[in-house]
């Protein structure tokens, strides 16, 4: 059984270029999608992230679900904006 990657008490899940940061069991989620990337090495590198704060709900349609919306220079950046977002939408319930 492979476990869950977890970043600060929340899963951490990618499908090709798309990181989804929390659990879809709550009210909201955030989309990282990794729009850009430069090679360092060997590695790709993230030079433009989009990020989105969503709500869970399936019966919303999918452009209606976004609450908020950025873009980041580096997958690190925009991992520090999802976990602040992340936590202020779960905490405001």
């Amino acid at each position: 059984m492979a476990k869950t990657l977890e970043y600060k008490g929340h899963p951490l899940q990618r499908k090709d270029n798309i990181i989804y940061y929390g659990s879809f069991a709550d009210k909201y989620i955030i989309m990282m999608q990794v729009l850009d990337t430069k090679k360092v090495g060997d590695l790709d590198v993230a030079t433009k992230v989009s990020v989105q704060l969503q709500l869970t709900d399936p019966s919303i349609k999918s452009r209606d679900r976004i609450v908020k919306k950025s873009e980041k220079d580096s997958l690190y950046s925009a991992i520090d904006v999802a976990v602040v977002w992340l936590e202020r939408a779960l905490s405001s319930r």
